[in-house]
C-alpha cells in the first residue's frame, strides 16, 4: 500500500513540473511562429523583401530569412475585417508563386504564374461576408480576380520568384518591389 502511495505521489509531482516547464517556456516559443514572424517584417498591407539566409555569429535566429539562394521572397501581413486585400504584381520574371496563410499559419490558398490567368497575379481575399457581397454585386473592377475565402480576419501572403542566375536579380527585385496587398474599396 506504501508503494502505490509513493507511486501516486510521485506521478502527481512528475506530471506538476512538467506542467510548469511547458507553461514558462510558452514566451519563449510564442514569439517564433510564421505569423509572428511574418507581422515583425514591417507593416501591414505592404509586401516587404526577405533577406537571403546569411549564416552569421549573433544572427536572430526568430528573424524570417529566405533558405533558398535561387529564390527572392517577399510577405505581407493583412487584416480583411473591415475590407477585402487585393494581391496583385506584374513582370518578367520566370516563375512566380504565392502562398496565402491564415494566421494559425495554414495554407489557405497557393498558385504560380503557369496556373493564373495569362501569368498575371490578380487575387481578392475576403472573409465568407465579403465574399457573398462580392459575388451578389459582381464588382466589375475585381471581375478577374480569382476570390479566395479566408476563415481568419488576420494572415500572411509570401510571394516568391526564382533567380537562376544574377542577371535576373535586377527584375526579380522590382517584380516584388511593385507587388501590392492593399485593401479594396469594397466593404
Amino acid at each position: 500500500m506504501l508503494r502505490l502511495l509513493l507511486s501516486i505521489f510521485t506521478g502527481l509531482v512528475g506530471a506538476a513540473v512538467l506542467h510548469l516547464v511547458i507553461l514558462f517556456s510558452i514566451p519563449h516559443f510564442s514569439n517564433r511562429d510564421a505569423y509572428t514572424r511574418a507581422v515583425a517584417q514591417g507593416v501591414q498591407n505592404r509586401f516587404h523583401m526577405v533577406e537571403p539566409k546569411i549564416d552569421r555569429p549573433g544572427q536572430n535566429k526568430a528573424e524570417l530569412v529566405s533558405e533558398d539562394p535561387f529564390m527572392r521572397v517577399a510577405v505581407c501581413t493583412f487584416d480583411i475585417e473591415e475590407k477585402p486585400v487585393k494581391l496583385s504584381a506584374f513582370g518578367a520574371v520566370p516563375f512566380w508563386s504565392i502562398a496565402v496563410f491564415d494566421s494559425a499559419s495554414n495554407e489557405i490558398f497557393s498558385m504560380n504564374d503557369r496556373t493564373s490567368a495569362g501569368g498575371e497575379l490578380d487575387i481578392v481575399i475576403a472573409n465568407a461576408e465579403q465574399s457573398g457581397a462580392i459575388r451578389k454585386t459582381q464588382v466589375q473592377a475585381l471581375s478577374k480576380s480569382i476570390l479566395v475565402e479566408a476563415g481568419h480576419e488576420k494572415g500572411y501572403v509570401v510571394l516568391r520568384t526564382m533567380v537562376p542566375q544574377t542577371s535576373f536579380l535586377e527584375e526579380a527585385e522590382r517584380f516584388l518591389g511593385a507587388a501590392t496587398c492593399e485593401p479594396t474599396a469594397i466593404r
